[in-house]
């Protein structure tokens, strides 16, 4: 019989959550990009717009998107989002209904996505600690971005779809089974809110 440990870990490794938790990931953060897109719209036809999470000096939105970061290529970064999300749910959709891309296909995947994790995160770096504000929809592309890079890695892992050294597999597989990439995610999520506390405090709320 087994037992509801047992159970929670079969589950979490199964196709359905995986898949399920990536098209979530990939649905807030298609979401996300559309209304800061929207907002990039709304500032080019009148820079004084006042935005609905201008909240306080350090919560906003605003600021952010008439940084010249968040037009980093010469457009809005949110624009980035509406092509790539799409075709992380497109992926999703398809292997939760069984569909199993080949090897080339996934590891390409894992490249491009990779490369959009370090922007979303150079996004954050830059917000922190030079634009000297915060966007809520941005850090929940940066949250949203993390999670499907998790389960992405965690399926290519998984399936050995990754050119890695012969040696390196089995101790990254055990990893994975042993749930310590969910403990690994976890632990980041939780240090980058502890920063933005430790760096703002009680100006978040002002």
């Amino acid at each position: 019989m087994s037992t509801p440990l047992a159970v929670v870990r079969r589950v979490r490794h199964s196709n359905t959550w995986i898949f399920g938790t990536m098209l979530f990931s990939a649905c807030l953060s298609l979401l996300a990009s559309f209304v800061l897109s929207v907002d990039a719209i709304r500032l080019a036809e009148d820079p004084d717009t006042a935005l609905s999470c201008n909240i306080n000096s350090v919560i906003s939105c605003g600021t952010v998107a008439l940084s010249w970061q968040a037009q980093l290529f010469g457009f809005p970064n949110a624009f980035l989002g509406l092509v790539a999300e799409p075709v992380v749910i497109t992926l999703a959709v398809a292997a939760l209904g069984g569909v199993r891309f080949p090897r080339w296909f996934m590891c390409a995947a894992q490249t491009v996505y990779t490369l959009g994790v370090i922007f979303a995160y150079w996004l954050f770096y830059q917000a922190m600690f030079h634009i000297g504000a915060l966007c809520p929809w941005c850090l929940l592309v940066t949250v949203s971005t993390t999670l499907v890079f998790a389960t992405l890695t965690h399926v290519n892992i998984r399936d050995g779809n990754l050119p890695l050294p012969a040696r390196m597999r089995p101790a990254l597989k055990s990893a994975i089974e042993a749930d310590l990439d969910a403990v690994a995610v976890t632990i980041w999520l939780l240090a980058l809110a502890l920063l933005v506390l430790t760096r703002y405090g009680t100006q978040l709320f002002a």
